[in-house]
């Protein structure tokens, strides 16, 4: 028998600004994309990981994108207290190799947002608009929140307002209101003057 030269699995934890979430950041591609869990119900639709997590009473939420898992605790557990043992969990489970996402995932969210109406279209000088903040959001903004372990999406513009979706760690994070206001808005307000405010749905 051959032996395995895969290199092992290294996993670390980075604090996020939400007290409630922790990222777990591991050496290997998870997904490459957004994955975001708040109920059990579309985690055991969608995604092993996500299931075998929730099965852990203190978990939440979970949010899987590139090579992290960010975990949102119910808040009467204290992480000093189940931090280790998700460490190992999602160790063992990387290791081991077993699946992450179930097939067709992508496809079914991209149909969801659809309905949701995130593809919605604009027309002439509100394409161009959209286009831009879109842009300014992907360059600028989401780097830096998922270095947080969250993620944001564009969702809307209607009348200068614009609608973002919250996910992962960000979700229900006190600071992630200021972030939205002081930054995110007072950034797309100086690049794109059409911006009035800027407002977060939780994904």
């Amino acid at each position: 028998m051959e032996a395995k030269t895969t290199s092992p699995v290294m996993l670390y934890t980075e604090q996020t600004p939400n007290p409630e979430s922790l990222k777990f950041v591991t050496n290997r591609m998870l997904h490459k994309g957004t994955a975001d869990f708040r109920t059990e119900d579309l985690a055991k639709e969608w995604s092993p990981l996500a299931t075998e997590l929730f099965a852990l009473p203190y978990v939440k939420g979970v949010y899987i994108c590139n090579n992290f898992v960010t975990i949102s605790k119910e808040m009467n557990y204290l992480w000093e207290d189940i931090m280790l043992k998700t460490k190992e969990f999602i160790k063992d489970y990387v290791a081991q190799d077993k699946p992450i996402l179930k097939e067709g995932f992508e496809e079914a969210m991209a149909k969801l947002e659809e309905v949701k109406g995130v593809a919605y279209q604009y027309d002439g000088e509100e394409a161009e608009i959209v286009q831009k903040i879109k842009e300014l959001i992907d360059k600028y903004v989401k780097p830096a929140v998922e270095m947080d372990g969250g993620n944001i999406a564009f969702k809307s513009f209607d009348k200068g307002k614009v609608s973002v979706i919250l996910q992962g760690s960000c979700s229900g994070c006190p600071s992630s209101t200021v972030t939205l206001k002081s930054g995110i808005e007072g950034m797309l307000k100086r690049m794109v003057p059409e911006v009035t405010e800027v407002v977060a749905e939780m994904g």
